[in-house]
């Protein structure tokens, strides 16, 4: 018999923007962290402890986590476009999470939305502002492409994991051109 109790497992993994913090539960993949350098690290796992009141578990190896290192390891790749992983959004609600749910769903890799455009399909028409603070909370960046999300005026707009790191995402989706340096 499955115990009821939460489990959470986590890891760091290289990828093409620098290492990422996976955390799964049963449910599935529940968040990716950018830049998971030691003190990021600690700082997302209090955050998973303390949201999800279970202690996080480093796991290499993990079948919790297989399936996302390995479409993640293809997206980086170039291998993979459309991520097809049971995804664990306890850390996101309401307006948050229907706008998540949307942009998951309705942009497809190598495309964008606005703002605006993806505030409208939620029916929440002017609501871009709210749509931006969606993604600035978004706790599964890159399977959620908040990447994906512009301004209307062609502006990158912003990205909790950095502008460059933006840049890169939309680079290797062939939105905009690979630097040349």
């Amino acid at each position: 018999m499955e115990s009821s109790e939460q489990v959470v497992e986590w890891s760091v993994v290289p990828s093409g923007i620098g290492p990422l913090l996976l955390a799964a539960t049963r449910a599935g993949l529940v968040t990716v962290v950018f830049h998971a350098r030691p003190d990021v690290r600690e700082k997302a796992i209090g955050q998973l402890r303390t949201r999800l009141g279970a202690e996080p578990v480093e796991s290499l190896g993990s079948a919790l986590l297989a399936g996302p290192v390995r479409q993640l390891t293809a997206y980086f790749d170039g291998e993979l476009r459309e991520f097809s992983l049971d995804l664990d959004w306890s850390l996101t609600s309401g307006f948050h999470r229907e706008v998540l749910q949307e942009l998951a769903a309705g942009v497809p890799y190598g495309t964008v939305v606005g703002y605006g455009d993806l505030a409208a399909r939620v029916g929440q028409p002017g609501g871009a502002q709210a749509v931006g603070a969606a993604m600035g909370s978004n706790p599964l960046p890159v399977v959620v492409p908040c990447h994906r999300v512009v301004e209307s005026d062609g502006g990158l707009g912003g990205f909790g994991g950095g502008l460059e790191t933006k840049r890169q995402l939309l680079a290797l989706e062939g939105i905009l051109p690979q630097p040349l340096f």
